[in-house]
This record gives structure tokens, C-alpha cells and sequence, in this order.
């Protein structure tokens, strides 16, 4: 399953997740362009000590959730996943707030829903641009959780998804770090839920990833060898 072309806009039942941790510069128009494709937003600000967010805080269709301290990727998303399934939202998308992920492919993630349970955007079709250690990060880590699920992962570590809200409903994460998003794979295949693909642009700035290697690297060992 690829594609780019645009579908047309219709958010329904559709949230967004958005976590965040000090993305000052562009918070505000990731929320914007977000707001467009969906009915409404959880923007989840991890421990942001660069300012207050007020400004972005008047979009009438988002809800900031505030966590004390910075926590790490995965709480934010959980705390953002329990948010949306308690409102009753049907599908929910997350994206980063550092621009990477474009707000208008939104639609084909949701399409993608028609066939699979979880839907991940697949930049490793145009390497372009990309950081030659995320390269080969990315490469390692959907080979292994390839083997590891039996289902075929072509980038994991892309956090632009779509996900039916029954998998959020059957799987928690254990984790609070970026690995969290690998951990969902992994129970979600165990339970039968099928992963699929959207092929989507490669989009780096200026902006410096958060993710530290080594770390991230612990992390996903955690979850490969966890046998719950």
C-alpha cells in the first residue's frame, strides 16, 4: 500500500496526538495545518521549558495535557492515547511538532486504515536528507522487528500513524521513551492487528532530533527481548 496523492479532508472522528518538548518555533503551525484534517487535537507538552504556550493555547480545537517534567516520548504519547480513547474518538493520528511530518497526508494514513489496524508513513522510499546514522538505525530496527512480529516493518522508527482506536484500547506501553513506539508494534502484532504502510516524504530542517543513540538503542533492546 503507497501512496501520495492527497484524499480529500475528512476529520469525523479523527484526533490527532501531538507530544511535545520545547518546539517553540513550531508548535503553532503544526496545529494549524493539523487542525485541518482533523476534529480535534491533544497536544501534550512533555516538560517544555522553553516558554508558557499561550499563544497556541487560544486554537479552539486543541487541548494542551501538561506533564511536570519531562518524561520522555512514549509517556506523552500515552497520556495523549488515553485522553482520545476516553473521548471516543475512532481513529487517531500522531505526529511530531518539529515539522517533519506534513499535516496533508493525514488523509492517506486514514485511508490506510480501511485495510490494516495501524498505519505508519514509509519515508525510506527517498533517503535524501536523511542522517546517515538514522539510515542505518532505522535499516537494524525494521529488519529485527520484522522478525521479531512476522510482519514486514519498513520504517519503525517513523512516528507519523494512524491508529484504529481498538489497538489503543488492547495496547499499553511499559515504556516512556522512544522505544515505546516499537513496543506498540510488537503488542499489537502479538494480539492480530495488522501493520501496513504510506509512503511519505522525507522532510529534515534545522531542527536536532531528540533522540539520544544510545539510549534509544538500550531501549529497543528492552523491547526485543521483553517476552510479555
Amino acid at each position: 500500500m503507497s501512496s501520495l496523492k492527497e484524499k480529500n479532508k475528512n476529520p469525523g472522528s479523527i484526533c490527532a496526538v501531538i507530544p511535545f518538548y520545547n518546539e517553540k518555533e513550531t508548535l503553532i503551525k503544526i496545529l494549524n495545518e493539523t487542525s485541518h484534517y482533523v476534529k480535534f487535537i491533544y497536544a501534550v507538552n512533555d516538560g517544555s521549558v522553553d516558554d508558557s504556550y499561550q499563544t497556541e493555547r487560544q486554537i479552539s480545537n486543541v487541548k494542551f495535557i501538561d506533564h511536570d517534567k519531562n518524561y520522555g516520548k512514549g509517556k506523552a504519547l500515552d497520556t495523549g492515547f488515553k485522553a482520545a480513547v476516553s473521548s471516543g474518538y475512532d481513529y487517531i493520528v500522531t505526529l511530531d511538532a518539529d515539522l517533519q511530518h506534513n499535516p496533508k497526508y493525514i488523509p492517506n494514513l486514514i485511508e490506510g486504515l480501511k485495510s490494516f489496524d495501524i498505519v505508519i508513513g514509509n519515508r525510506l522510499i527517498n533517503l535524501k536528507g536523511m542522517p546517515i546514522q538514522r539510515k542505518l538505525s532505522n535499516k537494524l530496527t525494521s529488519f529485527f522487528l520484522t522478525i521479531k512480529i512476522g510482519q514486514n516493518i519498513l520504517d519503525s522508527q517513523c512516528g507519523y500513524r494512524a491508529y484504529s482506536v481498538k489497538v489503543l484500547k488492547e495496547v499499553a506501553t511499559e515504556y516512556s521513551g522512544f522505544e515505546a513506539e516499537s513496543e506498540i508494534l510488537v503488542k499489537a502484532s502479538k494480539k492480530g492487528f495488522k501493520i501496513g504502510f504510506v509512503d511519505i516524504p522525507t522532510i529534515y530542517g534545522n531542527e536536532k532530533s531528540k533522540m539520544q543513540p544510545v539510549q534509544a538503542i538500550l531501549g529497543f533492546l528492552k523491547v526485543m527481548l521483553n517476552r510479555s
